[in-house]
């Protein structure tokens, strides 16, 4: 068999050479097309389920949130693992699924099961799915430099500006948001005055919630002029608060400046972002989407970032904490040296060995060949370039030379044994 395959090829001398030229030139292209990391993914296939109910401690969160959620969520197909996690006001559970499985088939399905599982969970409760990106997704860091702002206004400028113009880079599946307060309103209540006026929290809750809305009305017609009617009472400071009416006493309105006072304040915080020892700041975690370009979606980031700093207020900046393009570039650097130096060494032992210009020619091409249908094999079986794939081509190069200098020095001896055969100078 082989032997045949070897006279066939050696009588198809230039169909060999148009099919070698055609799988260069496929995996000249797949190099261009692989994906580029530092590291290999070898997370697992997870779908992360969020749930947040604050104020609620950790045994009340699996009893009410996280076991009416894993119970449930078991009869999904090709599911290996559901590991859970309970904790102060927050609920994880980590779907674990097939390697095989479609990542976004599995999101879909926990999607389902979450519809019918929410009729289990306390009123109000929205279980949320996790980004879809992966491990090893977090592959850009950054904080903002603003020292003419507080830490409030820092993160509403990052969580209203810079983390929405973020999102629209292709392959951002999150932009997580750290450090800094969320600014909120917050209502100090006097118990005294509220058993005085006969008023209770929840009447409170519900007038301010009431209040804090905007309503749509019918089209009003006067003088071949038509009106739209709407009523306007979506809340703008804090004197809007102060001034709802949340009862009366004797007839007359109870407003919530007379039962407690208004302040601008932040939400409840689990811990602060140190940079270095020299303060609180505020900042963002980019996650990429699973199976995208590393590489390309850092230097994506990097230019919306550009874009995205012409708009901040003067003597904002940005300041990059982690940045995995720098690990990916010197990774893939030092691998192409390393592969340049093998071709190189292996090229001149070659032609010194053998000391004959084709047969050293004939191996020599067999690497860069090889080396380009690797890549189309990388991205057959959804491979990146990374420190391992690329090591372990690097390393097999030397298979290559090998099997090209067996096959060579074969044909010599054979030739050698048939030229000094009497049998055939006859």
């Amino acid at each position: 068999m082989v032997q045949k395959l070897i006279e066939l090829s050696l009588r198809n001398r230039l169909v060999v050479l148009i099919i070698a030229a055609g799988l260069f030139a496929w995996g000249f292209y797949s190099v261009k097309q692989n994906p580029i990391d530092a590291i290999p993914d070898l997370s697992e296939n997870q779908v992360i389920v969020f749930t947040e109910w604050m104020g609620r401690s950790p045994q009340v969160i699996e009893d009410q949130i996280t076991y009416p959620l894993v119970s449930n969520l078991q009869g999904i197909p090709k599911i290996k693992n559901i590991r859970a996690t309970s904790m102060f006001g927050m609920s994880f559970v980590y779907v674990i699924f097939e390697d095989n499985v479609d990542t976004y088939w599995a999101r879909t399905r926990v999607l389902e099961r979450l519809n019918y599982a929410q009729r289990l969970l306390p009123p109000g409760i929205t279980p949320t799915l996790g980004p879809d990106g992966t491990g090893v997704g977090h592959i850009f860091w950054y904080h903002l430099d603003a020292p003419k702002m507080d830490l409030g206004e820092q993160r509403a400028l990052q969580d209203w500006y810079i983390k929405l113009g973020l999102q629209t880079v292709p392959g951002v599946a999150e932009v997580a948001s750290f450090g800094g307060f969320e600014k909120q309103y917050q209502l100090v209540i006097d118990p005294v005055k509220l058993q005085f006026y006969n008023i209770s929290m929840i009447d409170v809750m519900n007038k301010v919630k009431a209040n804090n809305n905007d309503v749509g009305g019918r089209k009003f017609e006067m003088s071949d002029m038509a009106y739209i009617i709407r009523g306007l009472g979506y809340i703008k400071n804090k004197d809007d608060i102060e001034n709802i009416a949340v009862g009366n006493y004797n007839s007359i309105p109870v407003r919530v400046k007379d039962i407690g006072s208004v302040q601008m304040g932040g939400d409840l915080r689990l811990g602060i972002f140190d940079a270095n020892g020299e303060g609180e700041v505020v900042g963002g975690i980019v996650v990429m989407r699973y199976g995208e370009n590393a590489d390309k979606v850092i230097n994506d980031v990097k230019k919306k970032m550009g874009d995205i700093q012409k708009g901040l207020p003067e003597g904002v900046s940005f300041k990059i904490d982690y940045d995995r393009s720098t690990l990916i570039e010197a990774a893939m650097a030092n691998i192409k040296s390393k592969l340049i130096e093998e071709i190189s060494i292996v090229c001149i032992i070659v032609i010194v060995f053998l000391f004959h210009w084709r047969s050293a020619l004939s191996i020599i091409i067999q690497i860069p060949i090889t080396i380009a249908v690797s890549f189309i094999f990388l991205n057959a079986f959804g491979l990146s370039s990374n420190l391992m794939s690329l090591t372990g081509i690097a390393l097999a190069i030397g298979v290559i030379v090998d099997n090209g200098i067996i096959m060579s020095e074969n044909s010599y001896r054979n030739l050698s044994e048939w030229q000094n055969n009497p049998a055939n100078k006859k």
